[in-house]
């Protein structure tokens, strides 16, 4: 009886170590995913083309389509994604742009959708 107590103690050590692993996986796709969310808002306020963004996305899935041994796909795709969103060329000349052309709204409660 006492052996059979060990084995459960063991089983449910490994389970709680299964269990933490896990929610350090979904913590590190949690924040990829909020880096992600937050260039794609950046881009929309840009007013990047949904053309533009598409390539991005294809292009993304097209250098994702033979996933990596030992890498999880999903956080592959969003790593991926979020360094392609990063580059984007748009993004780096906002600034620029943003100095260089008075582009004050008429109506300041119009929003860009």
């Amino acid at each position: 009886e006492l052996q059979q107590k060990v084995e459960e103690v063991e089983m449910l050590k490994m389970e709680l170590q299964m269990l933490e692993t896990e929610r350090v996986r979904l913590s590190l796709v949690e924040e990829k995913l909020m880096d992600v969310l937050q260039l794609l808002q950046q881009l929309r306020d840009l007013n990047v083309s949904k053309r533009a963004l598409g390539k991005i996305l294809l292009s993304t899935l097209e250098s994702c389509r033979d996933p990596q041994p030992g890498k999880a796909q999903l956080f592959e795709v969003l790593d991926t994604l979020q360094q392609e969103l990063a580059a984007c060329e748009l993004l780096h000349r906002q600034p620029l742009e943003q100095a260089q052309s008075p582009r004050s709204l008429a109506n300041p409660l119009v929003i860009s959708c």
